[in-house]
Parts: C-alpha cells; sequence; structure tokens
C-alpha cells in the first residue's frame, strides 16, 4: 500500500487551533446546542462553525438513528464509552455504534482526565477496532507458511504439547508473557492461571518499561506507583522532566503542563535530546546518556551548600538522609558532576535554585532514567531529591511517574508478575494461603502444580531474560529445564533487547504461542529462515488472534493510580476471542478449567462461555487489600464513567453530584477512585489522589509513609517523629502497620464485628479478608493501616543503599569505567546468570570502534512495539520511514547527508558476520549531541535491510516496516529488577554505499 504525506499549510494549522480552543470553551457551557444557535450566538464563521457542529455528534447522531429507524425499521445507534488502548493517560472517548458498526468517535469533553483533547493515536483507535491487519483466524507454522486451522484444532494441539512439555521436562519449561493491553480483570485472571498451570515464569510489559521505578520507589517510600496525577501537575510551580519526552510519549499529559506554565510554573527538561518536550521548556539540559545520578547529587549538592533543604520535614519524615548529605556535598563536587554527565556548574545550580525556589516542585521521569543497569539507583535519587525538597506528599509535588501503556499499571498491580502474587503480595506461604481462600481452592492441590514447594516460593524469569532461559547452560540455571516453550500474550518481542539472539532462541523453542490482535513481529521472526543448526525440526507455532479492548468490557489504570471501566463498543470481529475467553477454554483442556472461574458468573461470548469481568473484579475487590483495590466497585466505576462532568480537572474531587442510575453519590469521591481505595465498597473511601499526603483525613485520601521495613534499624527509629500524622489521626506519632495484635493492644478489637474478629483473628490488614481492620483503623480513628514510617534515603537491601554512578557495560569512556566500574556477576540471579563486569572489562575500549551512544526512545504516532499502530492507515501515513538522528558534526565526518540511507551496527552485530546492520534513513539534527544518535523503537519488519513481508500471515502485515532498533541493542540489565538497557548501547554509522 503506497501512503504519500499531506501537508498542512500554516493558516489552516492556525485555523484549526483556534477551532479546537473554542470548542474546548464552549462544550462545558452548551453541550447540545445546535449548529444554527452556536453561529448565532458566537458570531463566528461558517469555517468554526461546522468544526463546532461535531461537538454534537452523539445527540445528532442518535437523532438521526431514531429518524431512520422510525421510518424504516433500521437499527440503533449506541454510544459506548471507552478509553484510549494506547499511552497511560487514560483518555476517555465516545464511540458511535451504528447497527453494530463503530462508525465514528469523540473525545469526552467531560473527563477530568483528557479534557476533551486526543493525541494522533487517539484520534485513529477505532481503526484499531475495525482494522483490516488483524489476525482474523488462528493459524499454525506449516512448512514456513501460515495456514487456517480451527480453534478446536489450535486448543487441542496446544494443550497436548503443553502436556508433553510438562511431563518430560515440568511446568517451569514454559514461560508465559502477559500484556499491559490486558484489562485488570484479564491480567488477574492470567496470574492466577498461571499459578493453576504450576510456575512463576511469567512477566509483562513493566519488566522492560518501569519495573526499576516500581522497586526504586516502594523501596524508598511504600508503594512504587506515581505519587501524585497528571491533573496536579496544574498546581507546581516547578517541574524537572529528566528521562521524559510527554509531548510525544503521554501528549494530552501535556495540556495539563501548558496550564501550569501559564500559572508560573517553571519547566525543565534534561535530556540528552532536544525533545518536543524541551522545546516547551524554560530551560534544557544536555546530559551524557546514564549519568542521572551525577546530575541530580549535583542539584542536591547545591541545595544542601545553601540550606535550602527542608530540615524540619527531613528530621520527621525521613531516615538516613544525613549520609545522602554527606554523599552530596563531599563527593559530588561540581568538578566531578561536569565530567560525568557534561553539565557546568552555573547550570546545575539554576536548576537547583529553581527546583527550591519555586515549591511546591515536581519531578517527570520516564523510561530516560529506569531502561539503564543502575536504573533503580537513577531513580531513587529522583526520589531523594523530592524528599530533600520535601515535595513528596504535597499537592503539586510528588514523583509524577508516567508509565507506558493503557494498563501497565493496572498489569503490574494485579497481573503476571514472576516475584509476587497480585497486589504486590509476594511469593511467601501466607500470601499463597490468602489467595487460595479468595480463589476457593485448596492451597495443597496449588502446590501441587508446581515442580516443588521451593519452586513455589522462587521467583521466576523476566521477560527481559527469558532468551538466556533458552540458550544458557543449563547447569548454570536455578530450575530444572532450560525453558522450551513460550506465549506471546499480547507483548512485541521487537520491544526486547538483542534481537538477534532472540531470533535463535525462538528457533529453538518447542512450542510458541503468539496471542494477539495483531500478531506483532514475533510471527514474521518465527517463520523467517534461521541457522538449520538452531532450529529445532519439532517446534510448533501456533497464531491465536484475540480481540482488542473495544470488544470487551473492563476496567484499566491510568499512570495516576486513576481506575476507568470501558464499555464493550463492538462485538468480537471475524473468529477473535477475548483474551480470558481463551484463558478459560484452554485451562479447560488442561485440567483447572473448574477451578479457574469457580467464582464467576459465566456469559455467553462470541466463540462460547466466559466469565463476566464484573465478576472478576469483585474477586480482586475482596483480596488485593495490600494496594486498595477493593473499594473500586464495577458499580462506583461505572457511575464515575456516567458522570464525569462533577469531578474537578485540579483535584479530581467530586463537587456533588448523584448518579441517575443508581442514586449514588460522588460527593468526596476523586475520580477513577484512584488506589489505594481501602476498605469495602460499602466503606466509601475516595481514592488517594495524592500519596502520603498528611494535610487530609485518610477518608479523605490522606496518608503518610508506609511502616513497611520494620520498626527499627541500627538502633534508630524508623518510625515517623510525633506530629507528622495525617489530620484527624487518633495515634499523633509514628506506628507500625496495623495487626491483630495491635487492634488489641489498642483497645480497639472490640469495635470489630463479631463475624469480622473471626476473619481477623491471627491476621493483618492485608490479610483480614472482612476488611473490618482496616475499616476500625481508617474510618473510627483516623489511622492509616500500613502503618506510619519514614522514607527511607538508604535502601540498605540493595546493592547501592546510597545510588551510585556506574558506567554502563558498553561506554565510550574508558576513564569513566575505571572511576565508576560496574557490579560484580551474579551467579543466580532471577534464576539466571547475569553478567556485569566481564561484559564491561571486555569492552572497555570498544568505543574506537563504536564511537557513537545510540539511544531509543517514542514517536507521537506509534505505540510500544508499533505493530498495531504502524497497521492503521492513518498513523502509518504521518511516519513511514525508520530513521536515525544524527548530529551535523557526526554526519559530515562520515559523509552523510540528510535522507540518505545508513547503516547503523553495533557490538552484537561482530558474532552474526552475515547481519550487515540496521539500514534506516539519516535525519541529520542538532536535536542530538555529536557523540549521541536516537533512533525510535516501534519498528519491525525488517531485517538487516531485508523486507520480512513473506513471513507474515496473509492479510496480518503491517503497512509500515522498518528495522527494529531492539536487533542491535546490546546485553545490560539492571541489578535488582532484570529491567534491560537501551539507552546507552554504543554503534556505528556508515554511509549506505548503494
Amino acid at each position: 500500500m503506497l501512503l504519500t504525506r499531506r501537508s498542512t499549510t500554516p493558516q489552516a494549522s492556525a485555523s484549526s487551533s483556534l477551532v479546537n480552543s473554542l470548542a474546548r470553551g464552549i462544550t462545558r457551557a452548551i453541550p447540545t446546542m445546535d449548529r444554527r444557535s452556536f453561529l448565532r450566538r458566537s458570531g463566528l464563521g461558517v469555517g468554526a462553525g461546522i468544526a463546532a457542529g461535531q461537538l454534537t455528534l452523539v445527540k445528532k447522531a442518535e437523532a438521526a438513528s431514531s429518524a431512520r429507524a422510525a421510518a424504516d425499521g433500521s437499527g440503533k445507534v449506541e454510544v459506548k464509552r471507552t478509553v484510549c488502548g494506547h499511552c497511560s493517560v487514560g483518555c476517555a472517548i465516545d464511540a458511535v455504534v451504528e447497527n453494530g458498526v463503530w462508525v465514528r468517535q469523540e473525545p469526552v469533553f467531560d473527563s477530568p482526565i483528557n479534557l476533551g483533547a486526543h493525541c494522533a493515536k487517539g484520534a485513529a483507535v477505532r481503526e484499531h477496532g475495525h482494522g483490516e491487519y488483524r489476525l482474523r483466524t488462528p493459524m499454525k507454522l506449516v512448512d514456513g507458511k501460515y495456514q487456517r486451522i480451527s480453534w478446536d484444532q489450535a486448543y487441542e494441539e496446544i494443550a497436548a504439547k503443553m502436556l508433553e512439555l510438562r511431563k518430560e521436562s515440568g511446568p517451569d519449561s514454559l514461560f508465559f508473557v502477559g500484556s499491559s493491553k490486558h484489562n485488570n480483570e484479564q491480567a488477574y485472571l492470567l496470574r492466577k492461571w498461571v499459578s493453576f498451570w504450576g510456575t512463576n515464569n511469567t512477566d509483562h510489559q513493566a519488566r522492560i518499561c518501569h519495573s526499576t521505578t516500581v522497586a526504586g520507589v516502594a523501596n524508598t517510600w511504600g508503594y512504587g506507583a506515581m505519587t501524585n496525577s497528571y491533573n496536579d501537575m496544574q498546581n507546581a510551580r516547578a517541574a524537572l522532566y529528566i528521562g521524559s519526552n510527554a509531548a510525544e510519549a503521554h501528549p494530552v499529559s501535556m495540556l495539563h503542563m501548558l496550564h501550569a506554565k501559564e500559572n508560573g510554573c517553571k519547566m525543565i527538561v534534561v535530556d540528552p535530546r532536544f525533545t518536543r518536550t524541551a522545546a516547551k521548556a524554560d530551560d534544557y539540559v544536555r546530559i551524557r546518556s546514564g549519568t542521572d545520578i551525577p546530575f541530580l547529587f549535583g542539584v542536591m549538592h547545591h541545595i544542601f551548600k545553601n540550606g535550602w533543604e527542608d530540615k524540619k520535614y527531613i528530621e520527621d519524615r525521613v531516615y538516613g538522609m544525613d549520609k545522602v548529605r554527606e554523599e552530596a556535598l563531599n563527593f559530588w563536587t561540581p568538578e566531578k558532576v561536569q565530567e560525568a554527565c557534561g553539565v557546568d556548574e552555573a547550570t546545575v545550580l539554576k536548576v537547583a535554585k529553581t527546583m527550591a525556589e519555586n515549591r511546591p516542585s515536581t519531578i517527570v521521569w520516564c523510561m530516560g532514567q529506569t531502561q539503564h543497569t543502575i536504573g533503580n539507583a537513577i531513580v531513587r535519587a529522583s526520589c531523594l531529591l523530592q524528599l530533600v525538597l520535601g515535595n513528596v506528599g504535597k499537592s503539586g509535588g510528588g514523583t509524577n511517574i508516567f508509565r507506558g501503556h493503557d494498563n501497565v499499571q493496572g498489569a503490574t498491580d494485579v497481573g503476571p508478575n514472576p516475584d509476587s502474587l497480585p497486589g504486590y503480595y509476594g511469593l511467601a506461604e501466607g500470601s499463597w494461603k490468602h489467595f487460595a481462600k479468595a480463589w476457593g481452592v485448596d492451597y495443597e492441590w496449588i502446590k501441587k502444580q508446581y515442580a516443588s514447594p521451593a519452586m513455589m516460593t522462587k521467583s521466576g524469569m523476566t521477560v527481559s531474560r527469558w532468551i538466556d532461559g533458552v540458550l544458557e547452560k543449563n547447569e548454570l540455571i536455578d530450575q530444572d529445564s532450560n525453558l522450551r516453550g513460550m506465549f506471546f500474550w499480547g507483548h512485541a518481542p521487537n520491544s526486547q533487547t538483542r534481537g538477534l539472539e532472540m531470533k535463535k532462541a525462538m528457533d529453538k523453542l518447542d512450542l510458541l504461542v503468539v496471542i494477539d490482535p495483531f500478531p506483532s513481529a514475533t510471527a514474521a521472526m518465527a517463520a523467517m529462515p534461521g541457522k538449520a543448526e538452531d532450529l529445532n525440526p519439532k517446534r510448533a507455532v501456533y497464531l491465536l488472534p484475540t480481540t482488542t479492548q473495544f470488544e470487551t468490557s473492563g476496567s484499566c489504570t491510568a499512570s495516576n493510580r486513576s481506575i476507568q471501566w470501558r464499555e464493550k463498543v463492538i462485538e468480537p470481529l471475524w473468529e477473535s476471542r477475548t483474551d480470558h475467553m481463551i484463558m478459560t477454554q484452554l485451562a479447560e483442556k488442561l485440567g483447572f478449567g473448574k477451578e479457574l472461574v469457580k467464582n464467576y458468573k459465566m456469559v455467553q461470548g462470541k466463540g462460547g462461555m466466559e466469565p463476566e469481568t464484573e465478576s472478576i473484579l469483585r474477586e480482586i475487590n475482596s483480596c488485593v487489600w495490600t494496594i486498595g483495590y477493593t473499594g473500586q466497585s464495577p458499580e462506583r466505576l461505572k457511575a464515575h464513567m456516567r458522570n464525569m462532568n462533577v469531578f474537578d480537572v485540579k483535584t479530581l474531587k467530586a463537587k456533588g453530584g448523584i448518579d441517575k442510575e443508581t442514586g449514588y453519590s460522588f460527593d468526596g469521591d476523586y475520580f477513577g477512585l484512584p488506589w489505594p481505595c481501602y476498605g469495602t465498597p460499602a466503606m466509601k473511601h475516595p481514592g488517594s489522589p495524592n500519596l502520603y499526603d498528611t494535610s487530609k483525613h485518610v477518608m479523605d485520601g490522606g496518608g503518610n509513609f508506609r511502616a513497611n521495613f520494620g520498626v527499627e534499624r541500627e538502633g534508630v527509629s524508623l518510625l515517623a517523629a510525633d506530629g507528622s500524622h495525617s489530620v484527624g489521626a487518633d495515634i499523633t506519632t509514628g506506628y507500625p502497620e496495623f495487626d491483630h495484635i495491635l487492634l488489641k493492644k489498642l483497645g480497639w478489637w472490640g469495635e470489630l464485628t463479631e463475624a469480622e474478629q473471626k476473619a481477623a483473628e491471627g491476621k493483618n490488614w492485608k490479610t483480614d479478608s472482612s476488611g473490618g481492620i482496616i475499616r476500625v483503623a481508617m474510618k473510627n480513628h483516623g489511622c492509616h493501616p500500613f502503618g506510619n514510617a519514614k522514607a527511607r534515603a538508604i535502601v540498605w537491601n540493595f546493592p547501592d543503599p546510597i545510588p551510585k554512578h556506574r558506567e554502563p557495560l558498553f561506554s565510550n569512556r574508558p576513564d569513566m569505567i575505571a572511576k565508576y566500574p560496574t557490579h560484580d556477576d551474579k551467579k543466580a540471579f532471577w534464576r539466571l546468570p547475569t553478567l556485569y563486569k566481564t561484559v564491561q572489562e571486555k569492552n572497555k575500549d570498544i568505543g574506537k570502534s563504536f564511537p557513537l551512544i545510540m539511544t531509543s526512545g517514542r514517536l507521537v504516532e506509534y505505540e510500544g512495539g508499533g505493530e498495531e499502530t504502524r497497521s492503521n492507515p492513518w498513523l502509518a501515513e504521518l511516519q513511514q520511514d525508520m530513521f536515525v538522528e544524527i548530529n551535523p558534526k557526526a554526519a559530515n565526518d562520515r559523509g552523510i547527508r540528510n535522507g540518505e540511507y545508513v547503516w547503523v551496527k553495533t557490538p552484537p552485530m561482530a558474532a552474526v558476520p552475515e547481519f550487515k546492520g540496521l539500514r534506516v534513513k539519516a535525519l541529520v539534527t542538532e536535536r542530538v549531541g555529536a557523540d549521541t544518535v536516537f533512533l525510535p523503537f516501534h519498528f519491525s519488519g525488517r531485517w538487516g535491510g531485508m523486507d520480512m513481508a513473506p513471513f507474515y500471515p496473509a492479510g496480518a502485515m503491517p503497512i509500515v516496516r522498518g528495522e527494529a532498533i531492539n536487533t542491535a541493542t546490546t546485553y545490560g540489565y539492571d541489578s535488582v529488577t532484570m529491567m534491560q538497557e537501551t539507552k546507552t548501547t554504543l554503534c556505528q554509522i556508515e554511509r549506505d554505499a548503494a
């Protein structure tokens, strides 16, 4: 399919901007005004009037349909409210469905999150529901070609192969990659499904985008999530974006930042690349990729030196800051900071002064910080800066951590993680017993599904390392068998590093199952011929067509922790089935179907019976107490979606309001009941807009830092100081988390009902299935069930208790390697050996051959691995070529002109001499420095210059195909989470002689 670019004249752009601005302004005031009345009252010209007429799209569509139906008996028009399926902002959409066909859409103007706005991707989501490039039927790879098969044949053969592998090599011989595109109910069900299969070898996209955030933030103050909200950024007086290109990765979030700027907020962007976000900043600071820690400690150096830290806040609410102060003042001098990150003293001082003099100030980060071998430490350095300034737990402050996919937050919270059960409960026996009770199955039965009791409590492998699970020597793996089977359930392989080795691992598998509406690069990579010695002749490859989130209902969690309910927009298309139906039907073939769905109401779906998503959410409500996924009943969430207009666009708080359908009062609720929303739905906790906020009562979303790390460390109390309590708390000092013992000691046990006492006996607030401990602590006494402690400036259980800069494994600065070496190698870490010093020492001089730092990031037009968005003609038209941004000096030195094809080569290619490199177009620009190049990571479909078109299943090939940057990225993993290194690969670039 040939696409041509369309240009927009400046005049047209200005007119469009005017119309959009006017549309936003008038919609709330006159939402149902007809076109003629609007033109008469506004005095606007015809052009603007036409656009404004679209504001009443839904009302007009319904009226027109009613007229037609009355005249000819034809079908009806329905308006279904859903949520965009791309990034984590959570933009609401009204989909107009006529006779079962999704005909058009409009952004929800009452949504407090997107304020009636769309980005390019959001404006094109209808195409994902009716997209012509989707996988339509189950398929099997036969002699290098995909052939159509029936669902029954697919289930029979897949289940038989799984059981065969289980018999030969045990349940841990399979790995299940889940999806951040699953709704909460599907993500939760998949973790339950994998547990009943008997393995912890499961993971999803969060591992390779924000696992270092979750680990670093949770281990600093309690929960591993964004503390505030996009909306609350309007209350900030300064904002530091470091490792975030929100204008392209989270476009609609910028609405809130631009509103903040209108109110005087100072915006700083720190990034190796001058991004579209940097173009909106008051100050832009260019740093060397991977040197966030030197920069952040440099900022703290000046804050401490000038006495700008919040001394009272630190004394009352932070443990160990004295040692951080010493590190910042004595080690990270301005000279060392400039040597490490390339930023001079005056610039660092200006950033420190701006953040200190304009409080509350907030910080935003994304994968620019997280995707490093020291990602956990970089994240904690950002947390430390906010603790030093006293910004955490403050409106307008906090750490605003923008997640990637539409439900990556929710999938992380309740879905398939290798080291925890839903709600981060961990894998200890007590956690398993808690969920066995919630699931209504015997704990001993679950235990028998596992290879051994030890494997039941051992963290599984991570999605970032499944390649090594296949290829590593068996004696070095901490499980009985290498991986032999893989499920890619809504996950793009080109979003993972080491693509050359991944192809080899795919070829060696016995079983590969891809479950996706768009079968992704996995299908093409699996069908593409590899080396004969790598191919397993018995390998079986299957493609199963699942639905998009527009063909089912369920909840999804935005980055700010607000949960929204999606209505089903259309019925499943072609032969696609919902993910939870596929889980149910496969479970039946594998022998645990009844156990999986015993608590759920079953409903008829296209292709068979499936669990009702509301039933799954109610089960989540009954057991995920830890992070407060218990108060958001389906009824409350649906009422919020129907009545978005009652929620304030800055605070997210409802100003009165009654739901007409149920009589439910919203007064005091925060939109989407952002977790934690504690207690049962009947307790009506309003949700928590800003975490750790002591200025509010706990029953108004207030809180404090979590007591999750004990009560004392080396003779020093870890509990908050006297007076550091949330408003209205009966305990006015620090206190540990609540359990049955503490409740009895306080004399509050009698406030539980008899039934609650029976359920709570021997339990803590996280395992009390009645919710009684939470109710008494919060509602009766204003205390937080997770206790009241100090945040940890020193995380003693991490490799670097105080964050240290360590050079990447592949660095073009041998002088920095000598001063800031990496970690020692690890033997059995997440079941696999992990190399650090061995790789770095071997490659310490590799910068001579590969002198350029290769980094990656997002484009506004595409999302994730890009298979879905590159299959959308309206988006594919906008960006048709994979490219590399290269500085004019670096380009001139290599004889490269703008628009020419070039070859990008990296160290892993030395092991595959027949692989020529990545053939991409050069974009010569000063957006990157002379030592850095940038490539987007949304592309796949070309391999070393070759078009992979012949290897896709018929009809399911994306329109735009390009080289995947992660085919070329190097080895490297975070020392805590196994986050992959994507931001500091080294490369060389050559002009394509052809």
